[in-house]
């Protein structure tokens, strides 16, 4: 069920919400968190799809506040709003604010009287983000605050600024998008030979920011030179194109040539190939729903690892 609200406020919203929560239920009974998504006029839809999808592993209310992608503050202010429940909002409630000249630039008030009592606030910038999230409006009332580096201008360049404006709660999509390629690269360090591994070389593509993370955790992780090539290895492939990590005993291969699959080369052993998809939208902000504390490693990696990289002549080319 959809239901409009043309011209409206907050206050309006809120008792439309309890309304419909009577005639159909308690629907608000059971949500977990609330899920602010911040985002611009006209882009709401695939956003709120990944939430919607999302919230049937975490069921939430979800609050998109829609500003105009220039701001106009002289225009006459006006909020319009729509409320979707049932089968339009997955197992969550959706509340979509469409904010208009001076309305716009209270983010915070528009949102105040919507958030669930008592549950843990998550804020969401699928695309431009904030210049420092945690200072921000929404960001200020967040537990944890969602960034995407893949989203913005210059990719590369948004993971240095993240590193350093970084605040206990903020993550970012380009790391959430390494946990298939974490799993992977430490069990097969968990097999024999057990031998220490002396050097890594990391390849993807040039707006690949997750390629630059990835180095990052090797090289805190390992205490071992990491070269990054953001060069096109492979013609007309995005993200992560591979890793090489050499020990004694030869060199071990994770190259993913083809999408969604990967292959697997190590020394004495036969190559075989692995699943390894680049992930949804959908997946990336269920699996930080998981968790709603700091990720002290994410911390770690964006804050130390990211100043501890070598590059070669692409890498650095890359970032210039």
């Amino acid at each position: 069920m959809i239901v409009d609200l043309p011209d409206t406020t907050v206050s309006n919203i809120s008792k439309t919400l309890v309304k419909i929560r009577e005639e159909g239920g308690a629907v608000a009974l059971g949500r977990v968190l609330t899920l602010i998504i911040a985002t611009h006029l006209g882009q709401e839809e695939e956003a709120i799809e990944a939430a919607n999808d999302a919230s049937r592993e975490h069921p939430m209310r979800v609050i998109v506040v829609s500003t105009e992608e220039e701001r106009s503050h002289n225009g006459e202010g006006r909020l319009d709003a729509q409320i979707r429940v049932g089968g339009d909002a997955g197992a969550s409630e959706v509340i979509v604010l469409r904010a208009y000249g001076e309305t716009a630039s209270d983010e915070e008030g528009l949102v105040t009287g919507l958030l669930l009592p008592d549950a843990p606030v998550v804020v969401w910038w699928p695309g431009i983000a904030p210049a420092k999230v945690s200072h921000s409006p929404l960001g200020r009332i967040a537990t944890v605050r969602i960034t995407d580096a893949s989203a913005q201008p210059n990719p590369q360049e948004a993971l240095y600024h993240l590193a350093e404006t970084y605040a206990p709660g903020d993550t970012d999509f380009a790391w959430t998008r390494l946990t298939l390629w974490r799993a992977q690269l430490a069990a097969v360090l968990d097999q024999p030979p057990y031998e220490p591994i002396t050097s890594v070389e990391v390849a993807g593509a040039a707006d690949s920011p997750s390629t630059l993370l990835l180095a990052a955790w090797l090289r805190l992780q390992l205490q071992v030179p990491v070269q990054y090539d953001l060069a096109s290895r492979a013609v007309g492939s995005g993200g992560i194109h591979g890793v090489r990590m050499e020990r004694a005993s030869g060199t071990i291969e994770l190259e993913r040539e083809v999408p969604n699959v990967a292959r697997l080369s190590q020394p004495g052993q036969p190559s075989h190939d692995l699943s390894l998809p680049r992930r949804s939208l959908r997946d990336c902000l269920a699996e930080e729903l998981r968790r709603l504390d700091p990720d002290d490693l994410y911390g770690e990696v964006i804050t130390q690892g990211l100043g501890l990289l070598e590059t070669t002549d692409e890498g650095a080319g890359a970032r210039a």
